[in-house]
This record gives structure tokens, sequence and C-alpha cells, in this order.
């Protein structure tokens, strides 16, 4: 049987090891007390002193620092670009470069690196405002606000490293744009790209989107709403001008990239992409897809993507359960009610799969929290509705002091 290593600890990983084990015998390193109850095996042992067939990379920071080219040096099949794809998630600053050199759509901006110029920057732009940090940030390095002070204040905090060290000794910043959100992964491999269910993220904590930027407070998939039209779009003017670039440049780029694409009044429009699945966004685009994973990302990291991409019938919601204080000064150590000793559902609901973010497990055998984003709780069903239904079911069956939730979260969508 095939042997698959899945690089990371988080909810992101679990997802994929659980879709991967159906197929395949599965390792995670380092895993996290979640998925080594679940039943799949987890080490602290790197990957590249483990015996793998296939290496799928689910952090972005080994990424960056080149783990994909230390792998395929050794002759690895390995899902996940080499240094070179990653500097697209590892630099802002560089990515802007990127797009603006492939003629991809993308909001006006600026690069700066020093407080007075970009302090006279925001005074010259028009509200709503978007600093980001060049470096790696775990998704909390983004601030969108319409108040002048605010945003000054964000600047000058990640250009003094007080911030993000530095990770924001350099800012890049951008005018708001307006429309609907959508996440779309594809998977690349020689030249070619493959789109996995569209699917739609929530980013901000508090329902309606109010409050600070998260790593993510939930997802949906598909996004029945985007039209096929927007999709050709997205392809014709912002994957293919990207893939020629990618050519351009030398890079062989075989993994995920993820575009975080805004639906303007103007057209489709690049924020970011990410260099791997996004988190929770895998933790629906893995039960949505159809037939065998194992294969399917197999070929991308041999470098083909023809191997096929089929879509489930159904769709899938993910709620994720955070600690008092996320994002900002996340509580551990509370005991987590509601779980079995596989650290599922103690009550299973047909449908639902609870992915481990932020768990210890204590001496007793219960589970704790020990970080921001704590649990996913991922459903599938027939329809939007019955998956949100299922996914809500599940959220509310767990419990543990200062639960940070969204009740909203495909409300919209599935209304």
């Amino acid at each position: 049987m095939t042997r698959c290593v899945v690089v990371g600890g988080g909810a992101r990983e679990h997802a994929l090891a659980w879709g991967l084990s159906r197929h395949a015998d599965v390792v995670v390193t380092p895993g996290n007390a979640g998925i080594a109850a679940h039943g799949i095996p987890c080490t602290p042992t790197p990957a590249p002193e483990l015996e793998a067939d296939v290496v799928v990379i689910g952090p972005e920071q080994p990424l960056v620092e080149g783990l994909a080219d230390e792998l395929r040096a050794r002759g690895t099949a390995v899902v996940g670009p080499g240094a070179q794809g990653a500097r697209l998630e590892g630099s802002k600053a560089y990515l802007k470069e990127f797009l603006v050199a492939a003629g991809v759509p993308t909001a006006a901006h600026g690069t700066f690196h020093d407080l007075a110029s970009a302090a006279a920057h925001l005074r010259a732009s028009a509200p709503p405002y978007v600093i980001k940090t060049d470096g790696l940030a775990a998704g909390k390095g983004v601030l969108v606000t319409d108040d002048l002070a605010v945003a000054l204040e964000d600047a000058a905090a990640k250009l003094s490293g007080s911030a993000f060290g530095a990770a924001g000794s350099t800012v890049v910043i951008e005018e708001g744009l307006i429309g609907e959100e959508c996440s779309l992964h594809f998977l690349c491999a020689g030249g070619r790209a493959r789109l996995l269910a569209p699917a739609q993220d929530f980013k901000r904590v508090g329902d309606g989107d109010r409050g600070p930027n998260t790593g993510g407070m939930g997802a949906y998939a598909p996004m029945t709403s985007l039209r096929a039209d927007q999709v050709a779009e997205v392809r014709e003017r912002i994957i293919d001008p990207t893939l020629a670039e990618l050519a351009r440049r030398g890079i062989d780029y075989r993994g995920v990239l993820y575009a975080g694409v805004m639906l303007t009044a103007r057209g489709v429009r690049l924020l970011e992409y990410n260099v791997r699945f996004g988190d929770p966004e895998a933790q629906v685009l893995v039960p949505t897809v159809e037939g065998d994973l194992v294969e399917l990302l197999r070929g991308v990291a041999q470098g083909d993507v023809t191997n096929g991409v089929a879509h489930a019938a159904g769709h899938a919601v993910t709620v994720v359960l955070a600690s008092h204080g996320y994002p900002a000064a996340p509580r551990q150590g509370d005991v987590i009610a509601g779980l079995g000793e596989d650290g599922q559902l103690a009550d299973p609901i047909d449908g639902v799969v609870v992915f481990h973010a932020g768990t210890r497990r204590h001496a007793d055998g219960s589970f704790v929290t020990a970080g921001g984003r704590v649990l996913a709780v991922s459903a599938s069903g027939a329809t939007l509705e019955e998956a949100r239904r299922r996914a809500y079911a599940g959220a509310a069956a767990i419990t543990f002091s200062g639960k940070v939730s969204r009740g909203d979260i495909a409300a919209r969508a599935a209304s």
C-alpha cells in the first residue's frame, strides 16, 4: 500500500491525513493528540528521515524554508512548491512584483520600509485601508480598517517590529477592494492547473464579519454563488498568466496554488496567493473530493494533474471552535467536553468529523485546549443546508470554558 507522510500538526493536516488514510498508510509529523486518537500514527521524526512514497506538506513555513527542495533532492515525490515558488506566499512584496510582471489584476498598492513614507501614503489614500506584513504571520498580518488613526498605528507597530518581528519590517499597503471573496484551490503541475471545489472562508472572529482577522473561523464548499463565467475569468486573467510567469522564471511548481480572489464590479482581482491548502478550507475540500485522494496528489507530486479531479455531489461546512481570548491572547488548558476517546463526537452525528487544531491530552485522558483555534467541526450533506445543520449540531455538542465560534458560517449561502 502507498505510504504517505503529511507534514504539520493542525486541523488542515488532520483533514488531509483523514482523507488520504482511506487509500494509503499515513504518518503525520509531528501531528497532534487528536490525529493520533483518530488512529493515524504521529511521530516527531522529521519528514526527510521517514520513508514515503508521497509527502504532502501542509503549512507554509516549511515550504518557504525549502523542505520540498530537500525532499526532492532525495528523490521523494512531494506535494508542495520549492522555496522559489513558495515566495508567492512568503513575501507580499515579492508577490506584488510578480503579479505586475505577469499582468495579473490585483489591488493598487505600494511597498514601504519606513513609517514616514507609509504614513504619507495612508494619508493620501481613501478608506478602507489595507496594511499587510511582508512576511509570514500565521494569517494574522492583515489589517483592514476605515480609521486612519488605527491604520497609522498598525503600520507603525509592524514596521517597528513590535507586531510581527522581521516579518513586518516591510509592509504592503493596498487599496480596499469591495466585493465578495472566494477561495479557489488549484492543483498545479507541469504548467497546468485543476480546480478543486470553490470555497468561501470567514476570516473575522465575529458574526457579520466583525472583529479582528483570524486564521479562519469556518468555511463551506462548494461556493454555489460563483458563476462559471467568473471561474473562466479567474483562469484567463489570473491563473494562466501566473503559470506562464512561473515558467518564465524557471520555477517548476508542483502543489496547491490557493488564490484568494475578490469578485469586484470591475472584474476579478487577486488578493493573495497561498502555496498550500487553506485552513479551514482543507476541512471542507477534502470531504468534497470524490475518488482516490492519494492518486490525485501523487500525480501532482510527479508533475501531472491529468489524473482528474471529481467532486462529490454533496456539500461541506466547517465551524471552528477557538479558545477564550482568540486571536489576541488565547487561553490554554480548558477541559473539552463532548469528545470520545477517539477525539470524535462522544455522541456521533451522521456526516460529522472533528478535526483537531490545538488540543492536547490530559493525564486523565481528556482533551484540553492547547492553541488559539482548537477544533474544526466539519460536516457533509446532500445540500448546503443539511451540511450546515449537521456542523452546528456537532459544534453545539462540544463545550469548553470561553469557547469562541461564529454562528453565521454559510448562513447567507444556505438561506
